[in-house]
């Protein structure tokens, strides 16, 4: 997971950005993405993509790479933007705030998927399944879920009926069987599909 990590050191490259996001297909709460700058050399077997990990390792593993970075950020971007910009729009801008925060800034960016953010200032390459095949991708893959992960938690505590502290909004058989019952709340994405069905059915 560091063939491309080690290729940019030996290149005299050492602020590696890893970039990847999460939420992008629920239903409600926000898309978060997360940049990470790792330490050259840093190869902790612990950073592998998030959704291998149980609820338990990636809490450890959030932690260690909150120390052990050499700076990370957040950026989340709220369902009302979702809903006007629509999903993917609303992804890259998660993505470029997150790298845009960044102190000291990336030298290269490694971006999960297939897309980038428009008027990225830096060298970067986009690598499909990044998450399986770059630890400074795997560890913000990491620190997106976790935050993620803790928003739709509190959220559940306002909203108990969608069960969000389990489904994290994901479009689950017990979520949309709430939202058919309760309706959406101002934390669901009206622009997608079974959200919009319900709203008209609550009209």
């Amino acid at each position: 997971m560091l063939k491309m990590e080690k290729s940019l050191w030996l290149n005299g490259i050492d602020n590696i950005t890893g970039v990847d996001e999460v939420g992008r297909g629920c239903l409600a709460g926000p898309v978060v993405a997360a940049a990470v700058i790792l330490p050259k050399g840093f190869n902790d077997s612990r950073v592998i993509d998030s959704k291998q990990l149980s609820h338990a390792l990636r809490e450890s593993a959030y932690e260690m790479i909150i120390k052990k970075s050499l700076s990370y950020a957040v950026s989340a971007v709220p369902v009302n933007t979702i809903d006007k910009i629509n999903i993917l729009n609303a992804s890259m801008n998660a993505m470029w705030g997150a790298i845009n925060k960044l102190e000291p800034k990336p030298e290269f960016i490694l971006i999960d998927g297939n897309r980038a953010p428009v008027d990225l200032k830096v060298p970067f390459e986009c690598i499909v399944k990044g998450d399986q095949k770059s630890r400074s991708i795997a560890a913000a893959s990491i620190i997106a879920k976790v935050v993620r992960d803790r928003l739709m938690v509190k959220l559940s505590k306002l909203y108990p009926e969608y069960k969000f502290e389990s489904n994290k909004g994901y479009g689950t058989a017990a979520h949309v069987k709430a939202l058919s019952k309760f309706g959406p709340t101002p934390h669901h994405r009206y622009s997608f599909s079974p959200v919009r069905q319900m709203t008209f059915q609550f009209k």
